[in-house]
């Protein structure tokens, strides 16, 4: 017994937009904008820019980061990620207390601080 299956026809192309869901909007909120200027000011480094996170814009802009301690340099050299590899140049002392000023400025409860 032979059945008999029907024949899609394909969907008509797209005008070549993407779907919103697919959509990310460049960073610069004001909160984004606020705490680019904030890590910056205090010499800090987070994975979110040194890994060229394309979530970045929607993390910062609802206050949230990860702190990179030690530099921006990491010790792994992953082929996924965009860190810089290699050995860490220097150890900074007055980093977790710049680290501290920022959460604090920020009003953060919850906090990921790595050395990568």
């Amino acid at each position: 017994m032979a059945i008999s299956l029907p024949v899609l026809e394909p969907a008509p192309p797209a005008d070549g937009r993407k779907p919103g869901w697919l959509k990310v909007r460049a960073p610069g909120g004001p909160n984004y904008i606020r705490l680019q200027s904030l890590i910056h000011g205090q010499n800090l480094h987070t994975v979110c820019e040194e890994a060229h996170c394309p979530n970045i814009g929607e993390c910062w802009q609802d206050g949230t980061a990860t702190f990179m301690i030690l530099g921006d340099v990491c010790t792994r050299n992953c082929g996924y990620c965009a860190v810089t590899h290699g050995k860490p140049r220097w150890e900074d002392r007055e980093e977790p207390e710049r680290i501290g000023r920022a959460v604090a400025a920020l009003g953060l409860e919850h906090v990921v601080v790595t050395s990568v």
